[in-house]
């Protein structure tokens, strides 16, 4: 789904109230424990944590306009999509992932490229994505970055 919005605080005020709680919790969990160097904005019309063009100049290889971004979470139709850039581009901390899941979460990991997709609202493995936010510095993803995608 498409919201309109100027801010984070504005684009969680849009959703509906079950949505605005996971969002709200995970915007918490994400902000808590990632490390420092990111930074919170809206970003492609969703919440992005985003390495700022002060640490890293040239910014999105796609846009260089726009910082680099790292994290998006989103409310979309069906689901709540966590969009992590670092396990796409890590295939360790793909694979750690894909590994911890089950143990987290009784449903099945619904995942693309880099979008993990939450249909239950009531079964969101909070702890395991605390410990993801912690598993990567802005420097260690500017580095994977330039080495495996700005080609």
């Amino acid at each position: 789904m498409k919201y309109e919005a100027n801010s984070p605080d504005e684009y969680i005020a849009q959703l509906p109230q079950e949505r605005k709680v996971v969002i709200e919790k995970l915007r918490g969990i994400i902000s808590k424990n990632l490390p420092d160097g990111f930074e919170e904005q809206l970003s492609y019309g969703m919440l992005g944590y985003v390495v700022p063009h002060s640490l890293y100049e040239p910014g999105y290889h796609v846009k260089p306009e726009l910082p680099l971004p790292f994290i998006n979470l989103a409310s979309q139709k069906n689901f709540i999509a966590l969009y992590h850039s670092g396990i796409y581009a890590d295939p360790s901390l793909m694979n750690w992932f894909k590994n911890e899941y089950p143990i987290h979460c009784k449903r099945k990991l619904d995942m693309g490229k880099s979008c993990v997709r939450f249909k239950s609202m009531g079964d969101i493995p909070y702890e395991l994505i605390a410990e993801l936010c912690t598993k990567m510095t802005a420097t260690e993803w500017i580095s994977l970055y330039v080495k495996n995608i700005k080609k």
